[in-house]
């Protein structure tokens, strides 16, 4: 299976939705914990959520191997990017702490070697290609990584997570223009709660190619996921619910492409 799909868009934004997909190597689908097999880490329906964003003319890209392969938003080195608990490259436990794989069944270097080469790196040159296209005919590019998590993991973050955080790497990623258009429309609102930089700073996907000074602006938000699905298996689609927010999520996205021409 090809690791993305991707379809370029004629707006100077890129959406990526790193975590969506719930293809398995036959290493991978042989050695998950049953705990796991449900990919209960996945983001789930993202692509579904933003399917606006290719009407409003932006590009998209749309991981399709499951994060239990190999993450997408971690840095190739596997360096953690938070001092709080989290997962890594290849994830060795679920987000409740749960092992992901059976005993003597994780993948092994070999098999991990493979992954980083055929699923992450392409994954990656596609941004960089899309972001060096939308940088030239433009002259500027904005990404948006769109992810979700479920409202309550507690070896995560304590109590319910806001419903919309947005994440900048403290303010590095983008400049401060943009993060006050994206404020201003989170804050016309009275339905979803939200935080900027909160427990969710933006993965290596933001915190990498976020570089305002270089024209390239980086968001991330992170969703929770009550607000447009099922929690719990098989994670049902809502739509009236995602309906609601997909009214919060459009002027935010154009409230960054408008912000976003100043740089």
């Amino acid at each position: 299976m090809t690791p993305f799909h991707f379809t370029a868009g004629k707006l100077p934004l890129l959406v990526s939705i790193p975590h969506a997909g719930t293809q398995l190597t036959s290493e991978v689908d042989a050695g998950l914990s049953e705990a796991a097999r449900g990919l209960p880490d996945t983001d789930w329906h993202i692509p579904l959520l933003y399917d606006f964003v290719r009407d409003l003319g932006a590009s998209v890209l749309i991981g399709h191997y499951s994060r239990f392969v190999i993450d997408l938003n971690r840095p190739p080195d596997n360096q953690p990017l938070y001092s709080t608990a989290t997962t890594g490259l290849f994830p060795e436990t679920l987000f409740d702490g749960t092992p992901t794989f059976k005993p003597g069944m994780t993948p092994d270097s070999a098999a991990r070697q493979r992954y980083l080469e055929t699923i992450w790196q392409p994954y990656h040159q596609q941004i960089q290609q899309e972001l060096a296209r939308l940088k030239a005919e433009h002259g500027y590019a904005l990404l948006f990584d769109a992810h979700s998590i479920a409202s309550v993991i507690p070896r995560l973050f304590d109590g319910q997570l806001p419903d919309l955080n947005i994440g900048t790497n403290d303010g590095a990623s983008c400049s401060a223009a943009s993060i006050a258009a994206i404020e201003q429309v989170c804050a016309a609102q009275s339905d979803y709660s939200w935080v900027v930089n909160g427990r969710f700073k933006g993965g290596y996907i933001t915190r990498a190619y976020g570089q305002p000074a270089q024209g390239v602006q980086a968001v991330q938000l992170e969703l929770a996921q009550l607000n447009y699905m099922d929690e719990a298996p098989p994670f049902a689609w809502q739509q009236d619910r995602a309906t609601r927010l997909q009214h919060v999520l459009k002027p935010l996205l154009q409230a960054f492409l408008q912000a976003g021409k100043a740089v």
